[in-house]
């Protein structure tokens, strides 16, 4: 008895296996990004409702350090820009006194200059951490 030849494997079926597989991954990747980048989104919002504010010069690294410390979810984070130029600093921040960044604010209290940690954020603010 002749054996019956194996229909061939069909290459459609191999190619959407392989694309369902890096849509997973892809998504996976997406949302793992996603969940670090944004894990302080109502953080940030609450500090902002509770009239926080960081003030800030472009050339500080200290400054950068502290956004980093936010990921995407400083853009939430009420800020403002001290500097002008390297040497010279916004009216608004020349009339609180603010010359050492990053500052912040709390409310109606005076600024705080300084890097602060999340926890000294929370406590400060009065916000909880996720």
């Amino acid at each position: 008895m002749a054996k019956k030849p194996e229909p061939p494997k069909s290459n459609a079926r191999t190619i959407a296996t392989y694309a369902v597989i890096v849509l997973l991954f892809t998504g996976a990747y997406y949302a793992g990004w996603y969940r670090k980048n944004h894990r302080y989104d109502s953080f940030a919002k609450c500090l902002a409702s509770r009239q926080v504010r960081m003030y800030g010069a472009f050339w500080c690294p200290h400054c950068a350090d502290q956004k980093a410390l936010f990921g995407e979810s400083f853009h939430y984070v009420p800020y403002t820009e001290c500097a002008v130029s390297r040497s010279e600093l916004t009216a608004e921040c020349k009339a609180k006194s603010i010359n050492l960044f990053p500052t912040w604010q709390f409310g109606s209290n005076p600024p705080k200059p300084g890097e602060l940690t999340m926890s000294e954020l929370s406590t400060q603010a009065g916000c909880s951490l996720p």
